[in-house]
């Protein structure tokens, strides 16, 4: 197979999602103009990062799939010919709402879609008060491009989601993010969260053997209800191959176009080489059922 050219939308957002589908669209066509087959936008894109609060009017954002914004995707996909990984708060039916990574095909159709698993609920992170944890399961989407892991933020800390992935045969991991900082925090503390988010999932694309995507949105983003500091999202989008090496990486402070070519064959090769998956213990791994062993 030919190297695959990918490219990673990290921008800031603003409340109106008509504004927000218009920058991804313009950055998208930035990227088809240098070549790229698959584009992959940042966690909850069509808006603010809505969860700094817990307010029951943000409910309004969330949309049909197929609806506006999946649309409005899959007619770029159609037009430019090429796979947008896209992630849309999802409205699944009354009182059930999803954090949603849809994937759009070159056609235009919906190759698949990954509901969300691992749901965080943390200071300015209140996620389970909006999202149904995803009852789809690990389950890679199958398209032009190949076989795509897709997982969502909180997802990427976690070894087990990125090991189902890959044995379920993705070819690519790839991690829609909105992660940030405490302002109130020390630099010092900023910076050995930001390094942690990295260095875990180049773990996940280590242990795998399979090259990774992650992309993070930028800004500043204030708290609504100003009982907080505000999220300043961290940037810093990075594309790794399958032993950890950096491919491409995204500055922490602006909006940015990364492109980055990934070897479709080198999977193979250095599973030869490292063969995780041929001497992992299955006969020795019950106890990864339980919550902790006491």
């Amino acid at each position: 197979m030919t190297p695959l050219k990918v490219a990673l939308v990290q921008q800031s957002c603003q409340a109106d999602p008509q504004l927000n589908r218009q920058k991804s669209s313009k950055a998208i066509r930035q990227a088809v103009a240098q070549g790229a087959e698959l584009v992959v936008l940042q966690e909850l894109h069509t808006s603010l990062y809505f969860c700094q609060l817990e307010t029951a009017s943000n409910f309004a954002l969330a949309e049909p799939i197929p609806g506006p914004s999946s649309d409005y995707f899959a007619a770029l996909a159609r037009e430019l010919g090429i796979v947008i990984v896209t992630s849309l708060f999802e409205r699944r039916t009354a009182g059930i709402y999803h954090n949603t990574a849809v994937v759009f095909e070159k056609d235009g159709s919906i190759a698949g879609r990954y509901r969300k698993m691992h749901i965080p609920d943390d200071p300015g992170y209140y996620e389970k008060y909006y999202f149904t944890p995803g009852d789809i399961g690990f389950e890679p989407i199958s398209t032009s491009v190949g076989k795509l892991g897709v997982l969502v933020c909180w997802d990427q800390w976690y070894p087990e989601a990125a090991r189902l992935m890959a044995l379920a045969g993705a070819d690519l991991l790839i991690y829609p993010t909105a992660i940030g900082y405490d302002p109130n925090d020390s630099k010092a503390e900023q910076e050995r969260q930001r390094e942690a988010w990295i260095t875990v999932q180049r773990g996940h694309a280590i242990a795998n053997n399979l090259p990774l995507i992650a992309v993070n949105r930028v800004g500043f983003e204030a708290d609504p209800s100003q009982n907080s500091a505000g999220a300043q999202f961290w940037g810093n989008s990075f594309v790794v191959g399958c032993q950890g090496e950096f491919l491409g990486r995204a500055a922490e402070d602006s909006e940015e176009v990364l492109i980055a070519e990934v070897d479709r064959n080198r999977t193979e090769q250095v599973r030869q080489a490292w063969p995780f998956l041929r001497d992992r213990r299955i006969d020795a791994y019950q106890d990864l059922l339980k919550r902790f062993r006491d």
